[in-house]
């Protein structure tokens, strides 16, 4: 007679420390009070995982050991108490913020905000770089029963693209630049194009890239050095390169009393914003780092009605035994490479 039938597996991958990862395996976990458990269906990997990797992120935003993992899609396999049941099968996506939801600034609607300190998915939680993935339930934000898992697992970038249309608050009719057309990038042109600008240019020195924005609805591209004859035109600026001059570019190719908001992660040593071109201009600069709910809503919404379609940036897949493959892409400057994901 055969013994009792072992439990399921799931793996995980671990980074224990800067430059180190290991392939674990383990039972399933269950979710507690309040949580789900997610099977996940992909998981994409962004500069900010190679930053974890490399040990290059800030050391209040990381803690290591660490299953990374913050842009993902799945579907729910099971509930914890106080959860409905009816959430078994459904297909999702979620905040990557554990917000409290009990500050101040949650409960103006700031979650991004949260003064309960920080705590991220796939940066000080568990992620999705795993067969599975637990957390509250409270964060889940379901998809269409038809959604692609596929592309939904840029979602997180997206709703980082949809803090900042919200924050850039686009008119119709206006002139619109993207500065950068990376992944951030060309999911805002994809947004931003949904509100009718005159003008929707986006700005990089990668011509391919350029071109691909010309089909996500962008009506001009230009290089860098092409940009510096539109000083002053564009009526909103959305930043999303994080280069060492982008900030302050971005400030001066808007007209005076413009907006510019800034999505871009920069290194230290980064150019500076001139302040006396900021006074004289009466510039309103923000910036964006996360997404609260409210964008994370717009982004599925947007993603539901069609507006917002990121399969084409998709460009590799691996899976989670190529980890070390799939990073070492990311930020290599290989002109192939757009979205990098990890299939469970």
């Amino acid at each position: 007679m055969s013994g009792p039938a072992a439990p399921p597996a799931s793996r995980a991958l671990v980074i224990d420390r800067p430059g180190r990862h290991r392939l674990v395996s383990g039972t399933v976990p269950a979710p507690g009070p309040g949580a789900v458990l997610v099977r996940v269906a992909a998981a994409g990997i962004c500069m900010s995982d190679r930053e974890v990797y490399d040990g290059h992120r800030d050391a209040a935003y990381v803690r290591y050991p660490v299953i990374p993992g913050h842009e993902w899609s799945g579907t729910v396999e099971d509930v914890g108490a106080g959860v409905d049941g009816a959430l078994v099968g459904r297909r999702t996506v979620a905040e990557g913020f554990r917000a409290c939801g009990s500050c101040e600034r949650c409960r103006c609607g700031e979650t991004s905000l949260c003064t309960d300190g920080y705590a991220e998915t796939g940066f000080t939680e568990p992620g999705a770089f795993a067969d599975h993935l637990v957390l509250p339930a409270r964060l889940l934000h379901l998809l269409p029963d038809d959604a692609d898992l596929r592309a939904a697992a840029l979602l997180e970038p997206a709703a980082v693209v949809a803090a900042a249309v919200r924050a850039g608050r686009p008119v119709p009719g206006e002139r619109v630049a993207v500065v950068g057309a990376g992944t951030l990038g060309l999911l805002a042109v994809q947004l931003l194009a949904a509100s009718s600008p005159r003008e929707l240019t986006v700005i990089d020195p990668r011509s391919a890239r350029g071109e691909q924005a010309l089909a996500f609805g962008a009506s001009g591209a230009r290089t860098p050095g092409e940009a510096k004859g539109l000083v002053g035109r564009f009526d909103l600026v959305v930043e999303t390169a994080g280069s060492p001059t982008t900030a302050s570019d971005s400030c001066r190719l808007a007209r005076r009393g413009g907006r510019v908001v800034l999505t871009g992660m920069f290194a230290s040593g980064a150019e500076g914003i001139d302040p006396v071109h900021l006074s004289l201009s009466q510039l309103e600069v923000r910036s964006v780092f996360g997404a609260p709910s409210s964008a994370w809503s717009d982004a599925v919404r947007a993603f539901a009605q069609g507006l917002l379609d990121p399969a084409p940036l998709i460009t590799h897949e691996f899976p989670l035994e190529r980890f070390g493959e799939a990073v070492a892409l990311v930020g290599s400057g290989d002109p192939t490479a757009g979205k990098v994901l990890l299939r469970p």
